[in-house]
């Protein structure tokens, strides 16, 4: 059960795996290649994954910050995004560029060679470790764990950059108001009984289309200076809601047209309609 234990047999099958790719001709054997590539892959990810408990346990108030990950897209914050990285390091210092431009590749190679030399001295010092001591971290082999941290998430931030537009600081404040916005429309439904706390309790399916809903009508009429005020250009909203600016418009015409009684209604039938 000791993590240095498990990183030494995981380090022993990325070791085994990339001398038999280097052993093997890969165009004599295409297939056999393209097996050994993906069990490379799966292997430096069970090696990431140990790597990553091993910083939690023996540098956890030492860690790099990662706060930058809140403004990548959502799609790329997947579990395998480290093997990614470490995956993009290794062709950038190959001289393949994958999806960037070549001035953009040509930039982070020096942090792709950094990152990879680090990550070998870290695999060095732990396989000693694991044979020595496989249940202590000494002074030197938290040193080493703390720079790869840093080396690891400073060419994490700068390579998602380079190849995707990441969101600005207004566009996090913007989704922040967002996420208030839902709160206190969430609130509000609990308090005139349009939801129950057993639904939101139970994770009710269909909160995913009334709240939102309530959460239109409430950033037009209710909080009519939040993310949702029209008196802001479609380029100053958030860009979840900028594409609709006109129709909220009308939406918002029409809502005010309507009596209290009416718009009690029309919240009531938002909650069950489908």
């Amino acid at each position: 059960p000791r993590l240095l234990s498990r990183f030494f047999f995981a380090d022993e099958k990325v070791t085994r795996v990339v001398a038999e790719i280097n052993g093997l001709d890969a165009e004599l054997d295409p297939q056999q290649y393209l097996v050994l590539l993906n069990q490379l892959h799966l292997s430096q990810a069970q090696l990431l994954a140990i790597l990553e408990q091993i910083m939690e346990e023996c540098i956890p108030t030492q860690r790099h910050s990662r706060d930058y990950l809140v403004k990548f897209p959502e799609e790329l914050l997947v579990d395998n995004l480290g093997n990614h990285m470490l995956f993009a390091a290794e062709c950038l210092l190959a001289g393949t560029f994958l999806e960037l431009e070549e001035a953009d590749g040509a930039q982070l190679r020096p942090k792709a060679r950094n990152l990879l030399c680090s990550l070998e001295l870290v695999r060095t010092v732990l396989r000693e470790q694991s044979l020595s001591q496989p249940s202590s971290y000494p002074e030197h082999v938290q040193a080493v764990l703390v720079q790869f941290d840093r080396l690891f998430a400073e060419f994490e931030l700068s390579y998602v950059s380079s190849l995707v537009a990441v969101k600005s600081p207004e566009e996090i404040y913007r989704q922040q108001e967002i996420i208030v916005l839902f709160c206190e429309t969430v609130e509000r439904a609990l308090r005139l009984g349009y939801l129950t706390q057993e639904m939101i309790d139970g994770y009710e399916p269909l909160l995913m289309f009334t709240i939102p809903r309530l959460a239109i009508i409430s950033g037009l009429l209710i909080y009519p200076e939040g993310p949702l005020s029209l008196e802001q250009s479609p380029e100053q909203m958030s860009r979840v809601f900028s594409p609709f600016y006109s129709l909220l418009k009308k939406i918002r015409d029409l809502l005010r047209v309507l009596s209290v009684e009416e718009l009690c209604l029309l919240e009531r039938s938002l909650c069950t309609a489908e």
